[in-house]
């Protein structure tokens, strides 16, 4: 078997990987990565004309060395800068996002009812779960109508199995106060009102990412079997490599199931999470709805949670949408009858009508979005923690088994490089 030696080996050729590389280009470092190609989820397709990503992708970059490190690489012509439009489709109905800023524009026994248990809902300091947490902040009749449904769809799972800040930062709170006056003014309690999204997709930011790594230090349909945590090697494909320090990004569970002399199965069995089947899919022409950038659909009637519309980012003539399907991780089904029940839920939507269907591809991401467990959390610091004795550290959103933004992962690379 050939052998092979590095101090900084890093699994993942995502965004987490790639932006502690650049930390460390300069130093003895190996990038491993089981695709042909690197980008994670942040790969981009051509074909037939249209650009899709792996899945809907936009970027909101807040910290200014991130910001800076792009700038340099990106000219401002390769970006567009839109003001996000988001809606939700309801009842034969289109409403602004957040729902639960925007009941007013409910049909008038749903407004009343919303308003009447918005009023009257059991606040309380500590909630047992996401869905607690739900009842607790909203009432019944918001969360029944579109924030339990429509997150069962996402998450693929019994919400009461969530913590109660499952989705962190990112999920839109308001209070009784915020959400009256969003009667007669504009709600901005999203995390971010703009978004930048390449011209040529998501892959110009990981071309971008890539643009200063010697080629060298890149190694592609290179897959890691096993992972010897005491004497500090890896088993792939091709070699064994020995490492100084090890930084992981690829998902927690795989990584801790590739563990050999510590037995982390238990751990395993308890992570859960969903997948969910992206329908990227063109069109011969455009949609009535010119405006949203993207759409949320909480009724059963539709198979799909969430519709992007690529068109309406990139100013192209052309219907291309991106649909995503949740499951949960064992569900079985058929992609081409998820395709039927998608155009059919298009056509019930208004989204299309005589539309001549003119190219798709159908991406699985498996894991999608991670179940988040306050207990799990602990028991993943204590992991965290004891890998870090031997110099092996796991980070992004997989790696470290959390729901966070791209530049979350960019920032949790940027700290550990300078951390060792």
């Amino acid at each position: 078997m050939k052998v092979t030696s590095c101090d900084y080996l890093v699994l993942g050729g995502g965004v987490s990987g790639l932006m502690f590389a650049n930390k460390h280009k300069n130093d003895d470092t190996l990038i491993i990565e089981k695709e042909n190609e690197l980008g994670g989820y942040c790969r981009t397709i051509y074909q037939d004309g249209y650009i899709w990503d792996y899945a809907g992708h936009f970027f909101h970059f807040a910290n200014s060395e991130i910001k800076k490190f792009f700038e340099e690489k990106i000219s401002a012509e390769q970006l567009v800068i839109k003001e996000k439009c988001t809606k939700i489709f309801y009842k034969k109905n289109v409403l602004d996002f957040p729902f639960q800023a925007n009941i007013h524009q409910l049909e008038k026994q749903d407004f009343i009812n919303c308003l009447y248990d918005l009023y009257f809902r059991e606040d309380k300091d500590e909630y047992n779960s996401f869905l607690d947490m739900l009842y607790g902040k909203f009432g019944k009749s918001i969360t029944d109508m579109f924030l339990k449904p429509y997150n069962e769809k996402l998450y693929a799972c019994n919400l009461n199995k969530l913590d109660q800040n499952a989705m962190g930062r990112f999920f839109p709170y308001a209070n009784f106060e915020q959400i009256v006056k969003g009667f007669k003014e504009n709600y901005q309690g999203s995390y971010n009102s703009h978004f930048l999204y390449p011209k040529k997709g998501a892959k110009v930011f990981i071309d971008a990412l890539t643009q200063e790594l010697p080629e060298d230090i890149i190694h592609l349909e290179e897959k890691v079997l096993s992972i010897c945590v005491n004497e500090k090697y890896i088993i792939t494909n091709k070699r064994r490599v020995n490492f100084k320090y090890l930084i992981n990004s690829i998902p927690f569970n795989k990584f801790l199931s590739m563990i050999t002399d510590v037995d982390y199965s238990g751990v395993v069995a308890r992570l859960s999470w969903n997948k969910v089947l992206v329908l990227n899919l063109g069109f011969d022409k455009n949609t009535d709805f010119t405006d949203i950038h993207w759409a949320y659909f909480p009724e059963k009637d539709y198979n799909f949670y969430r519709v992007g519309f690529y068109n309406n980012i990139l100013n192209d003539e052309r219907l291309s949408l991106y649909v995503e399907i949740g499951y949960a991780d064992q569900d079985k089904f058929d992609v081409e009858e998820q395709l039927e029940k998608t155009l059919a839920g298009l056509r019930a939507s208004g989204i299309i009508s005589d539309h001549k269907l003119i190219s798709y591809i159908p991406i699985m991401m498996n894991p999608a979005y991670v179940h988040i467990d306050s207990d799990l959390n602990e028991t993943k610091q204590v992991i965290k923690e004891e890998l870090a004795k031997s110099d092996i550290f796991t980070i992004g959103r997989y790696g470290d088994w959390k729901y966070c933004s791209i530049e979350d992962s960019m920032i949790d690379a940027i700290n550990l490089a300078e951390k060792i």
